[in-house]
């Protein structure tokens, strides 16, 4: 069968990503058909809204392949810059479509998946949600507008969840401003069969309250702890905060990349300046070309899912070894490169 199943039924334009065994990790094929599907229905008088979800009981997508970019990686060629490219459209199309764009973020829904989904109009968390954006874990920065997502949440929520590359259920993803509603998980299969005017007035009336999260308690000493423009003051701060979590925290961020930790927290201030997601986008894309190069994302793939062995080798490996300079050189455009959208970011 497709990865992607793609139909009409009830005025719902529906679009089901079908790699369960990937947990619906976003291929090229798959974002070309997604994007050509979403473009059409646009203009189609008989859709009249989207609804997005995800095939098997793990989660809605885990991704981008992250494998094929490691392949890239390895032979030296460029096509994850046209990929994400790609993907940016893809974002800012979803962001900014005409209609409702519903998804079910159900089960685990990482990176890429967070990037088809949170710019989404109506978007409905369950009690299996698990939310992040884990980009620095493999050496690489929150993209798919996650640099913007991540510095419009409230406080340094946002700057503690890209930093230290963790999850959130239900609750912190409502709070954090990467979903809307929340749904138990069994309703969903009904939800999905309803014609377009049915479905939107039923998310509304079955939405309940869900269940406590963290971050809402966290909130001081998060504000407090990540305030600092600089990764070794956050450190500090939290080390010394004297809360067990914030220690947690610490050691979370420790063992990331250096690079991308310091890179990220630089991209996350960079883009609250920023005046809309495109522009924000644009920034990513300069940044994920100059990451492509770099030591530490091919190896942070290796470790994670080629060879399994979870124990990467970062270069540099400290955070005092990535000196201002290097930061930079990441936000600098690469020779003959574009911007997605235009302008300059």
């Amino acid at each position: 069968m497709s990865d992607i199943l793609i139909r009409v039924s009830g005025g719902v334009g529906r679009i089901t990503l079908n790699r369960p065994r990937a947990i619906n990790a976003l291929s090229d094929d798959m974002l070309r058909e997604m994007g050509a599907a979403l473009t059409g229905w646009a203009q189609d008088p008989a859709v009249h809204a989207v609804l997005l979800d995800g095939a098997g009981e793990r989660g809605l997508c885990a991704g981008g392949d992250i494998r094929s970019i490691y392949q890239a990686i390895q032979d030296g060629t460029d096509g994850p810059i046209e990929f994400w490219r790609e993907e940016y459209l893809i974002n800012a199309l979803i962001a900014n479509y005409p209609k409702p764009y519903v998804v079910f973020m159900d089960g685990l829904v990482m990176g890429g998946g967070v990037g088809v989904s949170a710019h989404g109009s109506v978007r409905v968390v369950t009690e299996r949600s698990a939310i992040g954006m884990p980009e620095v874990s493999i050496g690489f920065i929150p993209d798919v507008g996650g640099t913007y997502l991540l510095s419009r949440a409230p406080g340094e929520l946002g700057t503690h969840l890209g930093l230290t590359g963790g999850r959130v259920g239900a609750a912190d993803a409502v709070l954090l401003g990467l979903a809307d509603q929340y749904l138990p998980s069994a309703a969903l299969a009904e939800l999905a069969e309803l014609p377009a005017d049915e479905l939107l007035v039923q998310i509304a009336a079955r939405a309940e309250v869900p269940p406590a999260g963290q971050f809402a308690a966290d909130r001081e000493w998060i504000d407090s702890c990540y305030a600092a423009d600089s990764v070794e003051q956050i450190l500090d701060n939290l080390l010394g905060s004297g809360h067990p979590a914030a220690e947690a925290a610490a050691k979370e961020i420790q063992a990331k990349a250096p690079t991308a930790v310091k890179v990220t927290l630089r991209a996350l201030r960079t883009a609250r300046g920023l005046a809309t997601l495109e522009d924000c986008l644009n920034l990513e894309h300069r940044l994920v070309s100059r990451f492509l190069t770099a030591p530490d994302l091919g190896e942070g793939i290796r470790a994670a899912v080629i060879d399994k062995d979870r124990n990467p080798t970062w270069r540099p490996a400290t955070l005092a070894e990535v000196d201002d300079a290097t930061v930079e050189s990441y936000f600098l455009a690469q020779p003959g490169q574009q911007p997605v959208f235009g302008g300059t970011a």
